[in-house]
């Protein structure tokens, strides 16, 4: 891989409760275990971090799919959930669902899209095999997922839901 930046953050204290900083300071977070693994909540968490880094990482390959096929992406948006459990034999794992929307395109299109930002996104390739990772188009609307697209496969397959 030619490397063409490097990001490097530090994490301090206690794990899942503690603090997180970046080299440049821009990222300063306090880190606590949700609630629903007996934490207090009140920080953010490692999930929370993956989802927010996949889901802008994605949408950015999603526009670059989109300016390459001269597709219309205005209004788009990319939400990702991050599912964190066992797998067994005392280890924990996570799977990743993102929501995409893309409201000025027919589903066809979209699914077609998304399939394209999955092979292009550096999450995408860096997961692929290793945790599920779904993909879904939302409606129009915004409200509902109404198809699934791709997988974690290395070559995309379209799933009905």
């Amino acid at each position: 891989m030619k490397v063409l930046y490097t990001a490097q953050a530090r994490a301090t204290g206690d794990g899942r409760n503690g603090q997180a900083r970046s080299s440049d300071a821009q990222l300063e977070v306090t880190l606590a275990s949700p609630v629903e693994l007996g934490g207090d909540g009140n920080g953010t968490n490692p999930e929370q971090l993956f989802a927010a880094g996949y889901a802008a990482c994605f949408h950015s390959a999603l526009r670059l799919a989109a300016r390459r096929q001269k597709a219309d992406v205005s209004g788009s948006t990319v939400n990702a959930s991050v599912d964190f459990g066992t797998i067994g034999g005392g280890a924990y794992g996570i799977g990743v669902r993102l929501e995409i929307g893309l409201p000025q395109l027919e589903r066809a299109a979209a699914q077609e899209l998304a399939e394209a930002a999955h092979l292009i996104c550096p999450y995408s390739n860096a997961t692929r095999g290793n945790i599920s990772v779904e993909l879904s188009i939302l409606e129009s609307e915004g409200t509902d997922t109404d198809s699934s697209v791709g997988s974690n496969e290395t070559q995309p397959t379209m799933e009905a839901s």
